[in-house]
């Protein structure tokens, strides 16, 4: 991998199974566990950084031990905070409020869930964490521990697609994805 390029991993299936899980601080399940433990069985790196939620950091912190690298903890790489819908299964939404689910999955941009972040908001963080990575980067092999929402946002971007359109972004459980941290954040990474 290049000086800027660092793997993104999401974490593995949660307790409670498939909701929207925002900052709601669900563990991984002993399958989530070892869907990451796969993903990263062959991945030597020199430096860890995750989410402060327990289904990205006990992973990480885990990981970190085992390699004996440093993993940080940088709350920017947190979840989108799906307000109202936190914590709660898609089909329960649907069956209380049908149209503005459909609405939020048409566009999420406009459309987010009742006392949800903005989209805008988890790019904006997003780009602060990864302008922070560039200098951990050009010296390492980086690992980034997170979650679904910031990884779909950064591959929507990096592809030039608009925001409205981050759904379309299919980042499975435990999914690594090579990003380049320098041209998300927008800057030169010496």
């Amino acid at each position: 991998m290049s000086g800027t390029v660092v793997w993104f991993l999401r974490h593995g299936k949660t307790e409670g199974g498939a909701r929207y899980w925002g900052r709601t601080d669900a563990a991984l399940t002993a399958d989530g566990f070892r869907q990451m433990e796969e993903a990263t069985g062959n991945l030597a790196v020199d430096h860890i950084v995750t989410s402060p939620l327990q289904r990205c950091r006990t992973f990480a912190e885990q990981l970190s031990e085992r390699q004996s690298v440093p993993c940080k903890i940088d709350p920017r790489l947190v979840e989108m905070d799906f307000g109202v819908w936190d914590g709660r299964a898609a089909h329960d939404i649907f069956a209380e409020d049908r149209e503005a689910l459909e609405r939020f999955w048409r566009d999420p941009l406009r459309h987010a869930p009742p006392g949800a972040e903005p989209l805008t908001a988890v790019a904006a963080r997003l780009r602060g964490a990864c302008a922070d990575l560039c200098a951990i980067a050009a010296e390492r092999r980086v690992l980034v521990v997170t979650h679904g929402g910031p990884i779909r946002v950064a591959l929507c971007l990096l592809a030039g697609r608009p925001l409205e359109r981050v759904a379309e972004t299919e980042v499975p459980h435990a999914s690594l994805h090579m990003i380049d941290v320098a041209e998300l954040a927008g800057a030169v990474c010496a």
